[in-house]
Order: C-alpha cells, then structure tokens, then sequence
C-alpha cells in the first residue's frame, strides 16, 4: 500500500512539474522562444524520431553507455571483492589507492584520453567505465565487511570449502549490495556519456544537442533533453527489474530479521 502512494505522489510531481512548465510557457511567465510550452517539445520529439536520426542517437549512446557499465562490472566486482577480502595489509594498500583515483575527475581524464586515443568510441567507453567502477567496488566492499556472521557460520557448519562457502553464501549475501552498485553506474554512465558526447563526439545524443545548440534549435535541445530523462528513468526501472528478478531476496535483512 505505501508502495502505491509514493508512486502515485511522485507521479503526481511530475505532473505537476509538466503542468507549470506548460502554464508558464503559455502564460508568458517565462520567454517561450527559451522555454517552449511542454506539450510543443513532446510533440517535435515525435517529429524529431520520425523524420530525423534522433532513434540511432539514442541506440549509439544505449550502446556505449551499456559497453561502459559492462565493463565497469567485471572489473569493479573483483576489485571490491579483493579490496575486502585480502589480507589486511592488501585491503589497507588498495582501499588508500582506490580513495585516491576515484577523486580524479573524469572530465579532466577524458581530455587526456583523447590525446593518446584519438576522438573515437575507446574514449568514450574508457571514461564511462573510469567512472562507473567506483560505485561497484565500494558497494561490493560495503557488502562483503557487512556480512553477517551468522550467514557465515552456518554455512562452516555445513562442512562446505571456501569456493563452496564463497558460491553459496558470500556470493548470494553480497549480491544485493552489487547490483546496487551496477544500478548506480547504469544512472552515471548515460549522463556522463551526454557529457563526454559533447566535449569530443560526432554522433550520440550529447553531440545532438551540442549541433543544435550551434543552429540555435531550442526546441530541439529541449526534445534531446526530455528524451534524455526519460531515458534515465527508463533505465533505472530496467535495473530494478533485472536485480528483483536475479536477486529477490537480502540475506541480510533476513538475519536481522530473524534476531528482531
């Protein structure tokens, strides 16, 4: 039930959102030759996909945002798995130098990219992964210096191994807290990608919207825009969808739970 109401309250915002902006538009609260009315930039969206190649945008910044939060899993997931579950010496080492490097600003990085790389898709990729790993290492850390006790000494007491009790417990303990990782790098890495398309790109969405800025198409750069949101949101649904269906459970909530 309260699921229910905050989808109907954040529902509610939104409409409420759009509503203002139209009215104000309409209204002349604001410059509509700055701020066309919501309902003139939702339908150019719809001009825009059919008569224009807004939809191989859209499928070139899916792509490489996609590549880059792949490529940010495989290797965040082993990284956080042995920068919390080495020796303590290694975890000392490795979390004081990943501290460091996720400080380093991606934008600043992606200019020397492009010097060794060229203007291209590695680039682009490259930064979107540099930027996505960090919240899968910290939230599989997270999730391995969490684990509760219980979970671990009930699955000794089975008489299983360490690749057993790795496979069977840890793994399945830790999952929730990974995805929620990869869903946080799924959000940066289209966003960032927008970014990196407008600093050095010739095609995606970013690179739309710096082109029309240079036309001066304001109704454009608003259907990019909104296009680009609902692109978010449409993403992170996804994910939801994809951890619920691959980890429906939290081990972790259960064990508290269970002590309550």
């Amino acid at each position: 039930m309260r699921t229910v109401q905050k989808r109907l309250a954040a529902a509610a915002i939104i409409l409420l959102f759009f509503a203002l902006w139209e009215t104000s538009s309409r209204l002349y609260l604001v410059n509509p030759a700055f701020v066309p009315p919501f309902s003139k930039v939702a339908r150019n969206v719809w001009r825009m996909a059919a008569h224009k190649d807004l939809l191989h945008h859209v499928a070139l910044s899916l792509f490489r945002a996609s590549l880059g939060t792949a490529i940010a899993a495989a290797l965040g997931i082993p990284l956080g798995f042995l920068a919390s579950g080495g020796c303590e010496r290694l975890r000392i080492a490795l979390g004081s130098f990943m501290d460091v490097l996720s400080q380093v600003s991606p934008f600043i990085l992606f200019h020397v990219l492009i010097l060794f790389m060229g203007i291209g898709e590695l680039p682009k990729v490259t930064i979107i992964a540099w930027a996505c790993v960090w919240p899968v290492i910290f939230h599989t850390a997270d999730g391995m210096e969490h684990i509760d006790r219980l979970l671990l000494k009930a699955g000794r007491g089975f008489g299983g191994g360490r690749l057993a009790l790795f496979f069977k417990v840890i793994l399945p303990a830790v999952s929730p807290k990974v995805f929620a990782g990869i869903r946080i790098s799924a959000g940066y890495s289209l966003f960032l990608l927008v970014a990196a398309e407008m600093m050095g790109g010739e095609s995606g969405l970013g690179w739309l919207v710096s082109n029309e800025q240079r036309n001066f198409q304001i109704e454009n750069i608003f259907s990019i825009a909104l296009v680009i949101a609902l692109l978010g949101v449409l993403v992170d649904g996804a994910m939801v969808c994809i951890q619920k269906l691959l980890v429906p459970y939290d081990l972790q909530e259960y064990v508290n739970s269970s002590q309550a």
